[in-house]
């Protein structure tokens, strides 16, 4: 790689509480750096040149000190054209003493996604659709009788996964590291919720709520976990090492770390990151470092995996269901999975706009998560600058995973930098080789 500037030094101090909460770069970011197996470029239809952008896209984020590792990594038409990573695993973290054994990170190390998982999750449903156990219009009742009190009988499926249920928070107790395991618990207290809206009213984000609901849907009607399901289904017949929720006990050591970084919030963007994931942020990194969330199931936000088998998971999908000679969805199924439901609507969690499917991001002509002109494009972001996409349009799949997370920082606009760089970099596809078009 051609020698890359010095990073710029930002003031902390030798040890101790940062205020800044950043990382310490290294001066030579080559060193840091690995690639996995990657194509030529002109194999997939794109220059080298277009590769090197986005992949300074990319470092740019990296040097912005909140992040401690970076994967990306991206597919066209198939090819691996893109597979890097930058940073450490663990031992460079804002908190992290400066004699910390620093494990540099590759490829293949594995990262909690986070809320990406949401859109592993959606897929496990629109799958048992697919083959008739369940349907996303049925009410969750049906298959959870106790889940219809406090009038909350008329909440579909379908409502779950658009963010529509009205039953965005949990109570904070119920999320601590100790109940993760205790099905009953959670279940009781999926129960107890009273709903803030009628179902379908209003967009408000389910960031934990909507991933416990959905998974007990998956564990009634199939007498298995969601964990079992999605690895029976699609992870093992296509050779997947990791994508599943969580890792065994004796994995857990090769999962990067996440760190909390960047500017301290404040009220009310600490009060609104608060509400949102039913407890404050430093708490929520916390508890995903811990081995007992590592090893449980959290459908809404504990998928472990790297860029490049997230970038391979969301190429099954470009493809209409099938890779490798494995069909593992019908393309139909995707289709309907892809079926809008809000239309750049004002999340009243996020506070944003965003536009939904049953259980995915979608892109935008101008306002999109995926760089502009992308309103084929689908996936999911996760805490906070983790993407997992396609872009059919394109020949698009792709994969970026950083382990820091500041809500808000100066640089933040350089991930959507990241973005924007690879639908710009990428050329469209004639529209007779889209091998799945979302519907109208």
């Amino acid at each position: 790689m051609p020698r890359l500037p010095s990073p710029p030094s930002f003031p902390r101090l030798p040890f101790g509480p940062d205020p800044l909460r950043r990382v310490r770069l290294p001066r030579n970011l080559a060193s840091v750096t690995t690639r996995g197996e990657e194509e030529p470029a002109r194999s997939a239809g794109m220059t080298k040149a277009s590769v090197d952008r986005i992949w300074r896209a990319a470092v740019d984020l990296y040097r912005s000190g909140v992040h401690p590792a970076l994967q990306l990594c991206v597919r066209r038409n198939g090819h691996v054209v893109l597979d890097r990573a930058i940073g450490h695993a663990r031992g460079n973290g804002p908190q992290d003493p400066p004699d910390a054994e620093k494990v540099p990170v590759t490829t293949g190390t594995p990262f909690c996604v986070y809320s990406t998982s949401k859109s592993v999750t959606a897929m496990v449903i629109h799958l048992l659709h697919e083959r008739g156990l369940l349907s996303i219009e049925d009410r969750v009742a049906d298959h959870m009788p106790e889940y219809a009190e406090h009038g909350k009988g008329e909440i579909t499926i379908a409502h779950v996964l658009a963010h529509r249920a009205g039953v965005a928070s949990l109570p904070r107790d119920v999320l601590d590291i100790d109940n993760l395991a205790n099905s009953e618990l959670i279940v009781r207290a999926l129960a107890g919720v009273k709903p803030a809206s009628k179902p379908g009213r209003m967009l408000a984000y389910h960031a934990v709520s909507g991933g416990f609901i959905l998974g007990e849907i998956v564990h009634r009607v199939t007498g298995k976990t969601i964990r079992e399901v999605l690895a029976e289904s699609i992870l093992d017949p296509l050779g997947f090492r990791w994508g599943n929720y969580g890792v065994s006990p004796e994995d857990v050591p090769e999962v990067g770390l996440s760190y909390v970084t960047g500017p301290r919030l404040l009220p009310p963007l600490s009060t609104l990151v608060t509400r949102v994931l039913s407890q404050p942020l430093d708490k929520v990194i916390e508890t995903s470092n811990d081995p007992r969330f590592l090893t449980g199931i959290v459908p809404s936000a504990n998928v472990v995996t790297n860029a490049n088998e997230l970038s391979r998971f969301f190429e099954i999908f470009r493809r209409g269901g099938e890779l490798d000679g494995v069909r593992v969805m019908e393309t139909e199924t995707i289709r309907r999975a892809l079926t809008e439901q809000s239309h750049l609507e004002i999340d009243f969690s996020l506070g944003f706009p965003t536009r939904f499917s049953y259980g995915l991001m979608l892109g935008a002509q101008v306002l999109s998560l995926y760089g502009l002109d992308t309103q084929h494009a689908f996936g999911h972001l996760g805490l906070i600058n983790i993407m997992g996409w396609a872009d059919p349009e394109r020949g698009l799949a792709a994969g970026l995973v950083t382990s820091g997370k500041a809500i808000l920082y100066p640089e933040l606009p350089r991930f959507y930098g990241v973005m924007q760089t690879i639908a710009s970099e990428v050329p469209k596809v004639p529209s007779s080789e889209m091998l799945i078009t979302p519907p109208s």
